[in-house]
């Protein structure tokens, strides 16, 4: 009879310890456990949109219990201010427009991330971890393997949609699980996704794991269960109480993944991360009750927008006896650095082939700083005409037109709400910050051009 794998290095152990007289050096069981990692990501959940971020009413109990427990990030960035480039620049630890993803990805697009691109999925799992990605996706236009999907990239085990949950968060029909379509679901799509991400945990004791968690809540159109609405009662405008009550279920969602690692032993040695892939929906296109009603806190701009209201998310970072409690961190940390971060946690080589752009946030969990290559740089031109990039260097920020023109600066530390445009009272730093700017800049279009460019 074939014997499971938690068997064999069970029978394997014991025979080691029979034959060495306890000494089981070398063997999976006496080598210190690698850490487990759970990456939760909300699509449009704005800066503000969080208790223990400042939202005077949205309830989110399970998140401001985790951010309790562990690291507040209050300079978290997105790696772009818009859903699909900011995915790829958590998987790949580079910036988007290096993998000639500028924008969001339509349904059937030529647009996707390309096969050479090392993901941190594919990395850990090379290196013995098991991998799952339940919920959405949008780094690719289609998900029938014309193009890679999430197995493609690394994840051994995939519940995922496309873009949006179709044709509404609530029943959805089109999840595809490990390349075949699930069909039509009943519940909502944030409760589907922690559904499968548990029955994940359940088949993931015997190696180190990698779970995205990718929520499609609270992207429009958004729609909610009647018991998470209720909370709500007292507010008048219905699209608001079912926005709020749209994060609120989600918040429950997202404790109920944590619950279930404190039930199955898995707490202390996971590294728990929950974050936003840009800041809140700006265009309203939908008039109904499933708009959005996210809020970037007191910051400028929203979703597409460079200033910080587009690119500032929520961050909270949890590792018990790793972190300490209830505490907070100024320091910037960006998309892009999840993927070193994650690979030196795991004592996982960075990949060489192409640029890096993130950096090891680790430090931060031993108080500590982050030690950059290169600036924290964004870029963004759905509207050519409007193209914008910014760049920020330790407490100061620019931006810029495209051609480097119309320039903006600012002391984020002492002006986070960017007010005071500085640009013009502070010449010489202008002046050094558009040159690295411009370096940083060219170096992304020279390697995008090298690649062909993004596809038409």
């Amino acid at each position: 009879m074939k014997m499971t794998r938690k068997e064999f290095l069970t029978t394997a152990t014991l025979a080691a310890v029979a034959t060495t007289g306890g000494a089981c050096t070398g063997l999976p069981m006496t080598r210190p456990r690698r850490p487990n990692f759970v990456i939760v990501l909300c699509d449009d959940l704005g800066y503000g949109d969080l208790g223990c971020f400042g939202h005077s009413t949205i309830e989110t109990t399970r998140l401001d219990q985790l951010a309790r427990e562990g690291l507040r990030l209050t300079d978290c960035y997105a790696a772009a201010p818009v859903c699909s480039p900011s995915r790829a620049g958590m998987l790949t630890g580079r910036n988007p427009y290096r993998c000639n993803i500028p924008d969001w990805i339509p349904e059937g697009s030529p647009i996707h991330l390309q096969r050479n691109e090392a993901t941190v999925a594919a990395l850990l799992r090379d290196a013995g971890y098991q991998t799952c990605h339940s919920g959405k996706w949008h780094c690719s236009g289609t998900m029938d393997g014309t193009q890679p999907t999430p197995g493609g990239h690394g994840f051994g085990h995939w519940f995922s949609t496309q873009n949006n949950a179709q044709p509404s968060h609530h029943n959805p029909g089109n999840f595809i699980r490990n390349g075949e379509p699930v069909g039509p679901l009943e519940g909502y799509s944030s409760t589907l996704i922690v559904d499968e991400a548990i029955r994940f945990l359940d088949n993931a004791h015997d190696a180190p794991f990698l779970l995205f968690v990718w929520f499609h809540s609270p992207h429009e159109p958004i729609a909610t269960a009647p018991e998470f609405q209720d909370i709500y009662a007292r507010e008048p405008d219905e699209s608001k109480r079912i926005y709020y009550g749209n994060v609120t279920q989600m918040d429950f969602e997202a404790g109920r993944l944590m619950d279930a690692l404190d039930i199955r032993g898995l707490r202390d040695n996971t590294f728990v991360m929950f974050t936003s892939d840009n800041g809140p929906e700006t265009l309203n296109r939908y008039r109904g009750a499933e708009r959005s009603h996210g809020s970037p806190g007191s910051l400028r701009g929203m979703k597409l927008h460079l200033h910080e209201g587009g690119i500032r998310v929520p961050g909270i970072v949890r590792w018990p006896g790793r972190i300490r409690a209830n505490s907070t961190s100024e320091e910037p940390v960006n998309g892009t650095d999840l993927l070193p971060t994650l690979c030196a946690l795991a004592g996982v080589d960075v990949p060489t082939a192409h640029p890096i752009d993130g950096a090891d946030f680790s430090p931060l969990l031993r108080g500590g700083s982050i030690q950059r290559e290169r600036p924290l740089y964004w870029r963004y031109d759905r509207a050519l005409s409007n193209a914008k990039v910014a760049m920020r260097q330790g407490d100061w920020k620019i931006l810029a037109g495209a051609s480097l023109d119309s320039l903006e600066l600012y002391n984020l530390r002492e002006d986070p709400n960017e007010d005071r445009n500085l640009a013009q009272a502070e010449p010489n730093r202008t002046a050094r910050m558009t040159e690295a700017l411009r370096a940083i800049h060219q170096e992304i279009i020279r390697e995008s051009e090298a690649l062909g460019g993004v596809p038409s």
